[in-house]
């Protein structure tokens, strides 16, 4: 039974990482890298990570200065950095983009704050998805006569405890995330 738990434990844990990356993504205070992570741009047909076209350094805690290698892709970068839903407009100068986060207003703390509710949220709809799959699972094999019920029994009731303590802690990231974000 804790063989068949660890396989959803680490499916779960993989939900955690995805949902940690998508808060990354989320800009509080200062200006982070991990906002240009989910920005793709169009290098010769294939969309590629900004991060893997470009040197990005943050020169000071409210601007990030994005190099390219290859300085054709400047306006393919600027282009996508305006597409993207970042809200931030670049400043190409021919050799670099310099992106300038403005302080954020209320307005925008709020609207990132219930983006960051809606990660969480969707974290825990994965997580239960899980646990509603594994528990399907544990049912076919009852019934094929691999498992007894109460096996069964004692695999769900370890399973929901995965599934409330994953969702526990998705809980306190989101606040934590959300007290980050409303702070002045």
């Amino acid at each position: 039974m804790q063989e068949f738990n660890q396989e959803y434990d680490a499916k779960m844990q993989k939900t955690m990482d995805v949902v940690m990356s998508d808060f990354a993504s989320v800009r509080a205070g200062r200006a982070n890298a991990a906002v240009l992570d989910k920005i793709a741009v169009d290098y010769y047909g294939t969309p590629t990570p900004i991060q893997q076209v470009a040197t990005i350094s943050s020169p000071d805690p409210r601007s990030l200065m994005i190099q390219p290698w290859d300085t054709t892709l400047l306006k393919v970068i600027e282009k996508a950095i305006q597409t993207s839903d970042l809200g931030i407009n670049p400043q190409n100068d021919g050799k670099v983009i310099r992106l300038l986060f403005p302080q954020l207003t209320e307005e925008r703390r709020k609207e990132l704050t219930k983006q960051v509710k809606k990660y969480a949220e969707n974290g825990k709809v994965a997580v239960r998805n899980i646990r509603r799959d594994a528990m399907d699972k544990l049912k076919a094999e009852e019934k094929k006569g691999e498992m007894t019920e109460d096996d069964r029994k004692l695999c769900e009731k370890e399973l929901q405890e995965l599934t409330d303590k994953y969702c526990k802690q998705l809980d306190e990231m989101s606040a934590k995330k959300e007290k980050e974000l409303m702070a002045v």
